[in-house]
């Protein structure tokens, strides 16, 4: 276990300083969610009069869903570091070093979460500026975090894996595309749920973005339901831990084509 800590330091530390010298990516990462809060928030603001929708001010429901999306669309694209470490050597001299498996992949993870917490405090923000009023308090942000760095591990774990088995841009390009807009559209990032058809509703109850979505406004809300948040709080640690597993794994399918 110590091992894997310190190898799992050194790796999130090398992913840190890349993007650290790229200073345009940071400041890509950072206005991106800024526009979808403010053009979304603008675009959407009169939905709130849709019967059922029971939200008072768009920019309040929305904030949440744009930190989740952001997520959604970040941890997506983690695989990408790894095919550009295959396409430089990289991967392969890491594998044939002591370098833990479980550290490769959980340093990506890792990285991620520094970037999460960083585009959703910079959302918080935004959204403050706009209007938007937080009846939870620190604590509600506080959740909301743990829940976006829950969903942000497991879909970057399974860009990783998808990395590692077809190692190419193109095809995890295609995958992530195929796979984060259907599920963004099928929760209540957007939309409330009574206003969406019944069948988005049944497909949303399986939904782990959607997981993110609830307990992030639950915890914001006045009155949050703490066993409702916690519930999908545990479902999200649970995708997270099975789809780093099976991640992992992947390495043995990447190696065996060597």
């Amino acid at each position: 276990m110590s091992t894997l800590t310190v190898h799992t330091g050194h790796l999130t530390m090398r992913g840190l300083r890349a993007m650290g010298r790229q200073p345009a990516f940071v400041l890509i990462i950072l206005i991106q969610p800024m526009i979808w809060l403010l053009l979304f928030g603008q675009l959407f603001r009169r939905v709130v009069e849709i019967p059922g929708f029971a939200a008072e001010h768009y920019i309040d429901f929305l904030t949440p869903g744009v930190v989740v999306m952001t997520v959604l669309f970040s941890a997506g694209w983690a695989g990408m570091a790894f095919i550009e470490d295959m396409d430089r050597g990289v991967m392969d001299r890491m594998l044939s070093s002591p370098v833990s498996r479980g550290a490769m992949m959980a340093s990506s993870t890792a990285y991620q979460g520094v970037t999460i917490v960083i585009q959703s405090t910079v959302i918080v923000l935004v959204g403050l500026l706009a209007g938007a009023r937080f009846a939870g308090g620190p604590l509600g942000v506080l959740v909301m975090l743990v829940a976006a760095i829950l969903l942000g591990a497991a879909f970057a774990s399974l860009s990783n894996g998808m990395a590692l088995l077809v190692r190419t841009r193109e095809s995890l390009i295609g995958f992530s595309t195929m796979l984060t807009l259907p599920l963004s559209f099928l929760s209540s990032a957007m939309l409330a749920k009574p206003v969406m058809p019944d069948w988005m509703q049944t497909v949303a109850a399986y939904n782990p973005v959607d997981w993110t979505v609830v307990a992030a406004r639950e915890a914001l809300s006045a009155t949050p339901d703490w066993p409702a948040v916690l519930v999908r709080l545990a479902g999200l640690l649970a995708v997270a831990i099975v789809m780093g597993w099976l991640a992992t794994r992947a390495f043995r399918s990447y190696q065996r084509s060597l």
